[in-house]
């Protein structure tokens, strides 16, 4: 647990976000459009995919989030939870797991960003296949999200409020011209009992664990409890109205995008982009395309801008309690952001964005990133659930906002999203159709999940023996 001579660190941190700007950075991490067009490419039985996902993961996990910041309104979110229900050691595993898993997802959505923005020129598509100009897209917007990160989050909230806005604005012209498409063209897809009906084949099963990780980022906002103005009742609000955006935004723009083009002319790493410039085209309004992809890049850089911030206070409340370097756990004395943490951090993302294009195209680079992402990014997602179930026997404070049902409510919500985790890690593991040696594809997914979380096991060995020695 932490050391009281370290407590001044957290009490330097300034809360900076309200509850306007955490709905804002929500939003930015969770509203992500290359997900409206990988469920469109994959055809209109996704729409149930969407619905499901939301009551059977989404809601759990929102609820889960919502009742624990409610109790335990600490910096560190999953990390305190973990750690005070089943001891330092789970605490600090769900902590590395996750930002661990984190790490590829930067690389990933600035990919998506900078593939949607060479739809902005005349020739952009010429470097479509060029990894140099995505990888260094990357790095430079990593560099300067972790420079103002570091300033503060009253500079950072900013790009999670321009990502914010960079997913509504391009949402609202998609139903624009969806509907403008139907009108002179009639529905491009046709929506009956049979094609909305998902497929319990292996490879639409594969498509499921995308579709659930769409809907993961409501828990970062906790990471950062302690600089969230009010963060027992603000975390709480925040989420609700950020919920209801987020699953009717991925629902609506999922139909939207089938009723104006077919799902086969949907694909690529600018999947959204290049849909839209398709239906543009057809309705004479290509100019629209330069504003939608501006906006698409600046979702991206949003979404990559909100997990770099809130994911980075792991290590930093893990370098409080001494189970990383204790530099991770120093505060800036002028800015008052964990400094360390969010430039170490937002190195690792710049290397893991450097060792994902060695020997791979672009296409293989951004799939490799997506996979990377999904089956780790869930482990962390089993301790929260288990930590909101053995919770419920301590009392709920008073004066903070609890999902209604009560304890019987909590355990089943939670249970729900338990069952579902865990059948979205094993869908995750299954090899696509196209992969040549699917036993080895198997393999190598759980060899590099044994391998991160044993690393994980023995930096935190190391640590608790140096802190005994």
């Amino acid at each position: 647990m932490t050391e009281p001579g370290h407590l001044g660190e957290k009490q330097r941190l300034k809360r900076e976000l309200g509850l306007f700007d955490l709905t804002l950075f929500y939003i930015a991490g969770g509203l992500s459009l290359r997900w409206i067009a990988t469920a469109a490419a994959a055809g209109p039985s996704t729409i149930l995919v969407w619905i499901f996902a939301c009551l059977f993961f989404f809601v759990p996990l929102a609820a889960s989030v919502l009742e624990l910041s409610a109790r335990y309104p600490e910096e560190g979110g999953l990390y305190v939870w973990t750690q005070r229900a089943f001891g330092d050691f789970s605490g600090f595993l769900a902590a590395w797991t996750y930002w661990m898993s984190n790490l590829p997802y930067f690389p990933a959505v600035l990919y998506f960003g900078a593939g949607s923005l060479l739809f902005a020129f005349p020739h952009g598509q010429k470097l479509a296949a060029t990894g140099s100009y995505y990888l260094l897209f990357a790095l430079g917007c990593l560099a300067v999200i972790t420079v103002l990160n570091v300033r503060g989050l009253k500079f950072g909230k900013w790009l999670n409020s321009v990502g914010a806005f960079g997913s509504w604005i391009p949402i609202i012209i998609l139903l624009v011209l969806a509907g403008v498409s139907v009108f002179r063209f009639g529905s491009a897809t046709k929506f009956t009992a049979v094609s909305m009906t998902p497929h319990a084949d292996l490879k639409n099963a594969i498509f499921w664990s995308t579709i659930f990780f769409a809907f993961g980022g409501c828990e970062t906002g906790s990471f950062m409890s302690e600089e969230i103005k009010n963060a027992r009742r603000t975390i709480p609000r925040a989420l609700i109205v950020s919920g209801v955006i987020l699953a009717g935004s991925y629902i609506v723009g999922t139909i939207a995008m089938l009723v104006a083009l077919p799902s086969a002319e949907i694909s690529g790493v600018g999947g959204f982009a290049s849909a839209i410039q398709v239906m543009c085209s057809r309705l004479g309004l290509s100019w629209i395309v330069v504003v939608i992809v501006l906006l698409v890049a600046l979702n991206s850089i949003g979404g990559a801008a909100s997990f770099l911030s809130s994911t980075s206070r792991l290590p930093f409340v893990a370098g409080i309690d001494r189970y990383l370097p204790k530099a991770f756990g120093r505060v800036h004395r002028r800015w008052g952001t964990p400094w360390i943490a969010i430039i170490f951090y937002g190195f690792a993302g710049m290397l893991c964005a450097l060792l994902s294009q060695a020997g791979s195209t672009v296409q293989g680079a951004y799939d490799l990133l997506v996979s990377m992402s999904i089956v780790t990014y869930f482990i962390p997602f089993v301790f929260l659930f288990l930590a909101m179930i053995r919770l419920q026997r301590e009392p709920f404070p008073q004066g903070g906002i609890r999902f209604p049902g009560g304890r019987s409510v909590a355990v089943l919500l939670a249970s729900v999203g338990l069952i579902t985790t865990m059948l979205t890690i094993v869908l995750a593991l299954v090899p696509p159709d196209d992969e040549p040696d699917k036993g080895l594809a198997i393999a190598k997914i759980l060899g590099s999940t044994f391998l991160l979380v044993g690393a994980g096991a023995a930096v935190f060995l190391t640590a608790k023996w140096r802190r005994k020695t």
